[in-house]
């Protein structure tokens, strides 16, 4: 069994804007919920013209909070987004009205895989005012971004990293109280699997999840990450041979310890294991494209 070592531990008041680091504020919405741990963190980067990262959900004392921890005559002119779910985006729009800023994005909600039905839903209305692509760079006084695309949770994902600071503000591709949901079809295993690959190639200090804590190691992490997913496949692979060939059998089996409250979101994500498996030869379906009462079986090596 793959020990990940998660990081739990976050002291914080709803409404209070925290310096949690040298140029880095936070701000929590208290949306928490078994998919957002304490909440949707808000950061403010920087002094005088500030940025700010996932204003979460259309909360108006969320909203309100974020103005708030402002200092005397500071402004936001930019408001970036990692990804277009109901926690992390629909703030945007009462934050803008509020301040002018634009707002800079990888893209819409759902690119062109389709609705999902992800437990944080998604938010169909949001158009960024700026598309940033894979290295775009973002700039304001003082501090600049670097947009790293990392799609799989979302079709639209996209980390930032804090050039001055050395740090990655990672959304929900990397957290450190949970794994990522990964749930099709906008939600893509393979493509999630390789944006963490893609993490162990930069050389980022520190990551800034929008749930939960930092991740002071993120190397060793993000290494347990892959492992625990490949660990899952193996899981997979051995229910098929033992004919165990559908997803709600599969799950009781590889969760019979989680509360079955969750179960339906380890469906999604042993779906999203399966659709991985399917593009890489081991796997097929009975169906076309595979579904959560499809008849899955191994292929022969």
């Amino acid at each position: 069994m793959v020990e990940i070592p998660f990081v739990r531990d976050i002291k914080f008041e709803y409404g209070v804007t925290q310096q949690v680091a040298p140029g880095i504020r936070r701000v929590i919405a208290p949306n928490q919920g078994p998919f957002t741990y304490t909440g949707s963190g808000t950061y403010i980067i920087g002094e005088g013209e500030v940025a700010v990262i996932d204003p979460g959900p259309n909360f108006p004392p969320h909203i309100d909070a974020i103005l708030a921890g402002l200092e005397s005559g500071e402004t936001i002119s930019h408001i970036l987004i990692t990804h277009t779910h109901m926690d992390h985006s629909p703030g945007a729009a009462p934050l803008k009205q509020a301040t002018g800023a634009k707002t800079y994005a990888y893209g819409p909600h759902g690119g062109d895989r389709g609705k999902g039905d992800s437990e944080e839903g998604g938010d169909w209305d949001f158009m960024p005012d700026v598309r940033v692509p894979h290295g775009g760079v973002v700039e304001g006084k003082g501090w600049s971004f670097e947009g790293v695309f990392t799609p799989g949770h979302t079709s639209n994902h996209m980390c930032w990293a804090w050039r001055e600071g050395k740090a990655l503000f990672t959304g929900d591709h990397v957290m450190g109280w949970s794994t990522s949901v990964i749930a099709p079809p906008d939600g893509d295993m393979h493509a999630y699997m390789d944006s963490l690959r893609l993490l162990l190639d930069r050389d980022d200090d520190i990551y800034w999840p929008t749930h939960g804590p930092a991740i002071l190691d993120p190397k060793p992490f993000v290494r347990a990450f892959i492992a625990h997913r490949e660990e899952r496949e193996a899981q997979i692979m051995a229910c098929l041979k033992s004919d165990v060939r559908y997803i709600p059998a599969m799950v009781k089996i590889m969760y019979a310890n989680v509360a079955e409250s969750l179960h339906p979101a380890a469906a999604r994500s042993v779906l999203a294991h399966l659709e991985h498996m399917i593009e890489t030869g081991r796997v097929v379906s009975s169906t076309t494209p595979p579904g959560q009462k499809s008849l899955y079986t191994a292929v022969s090596q």
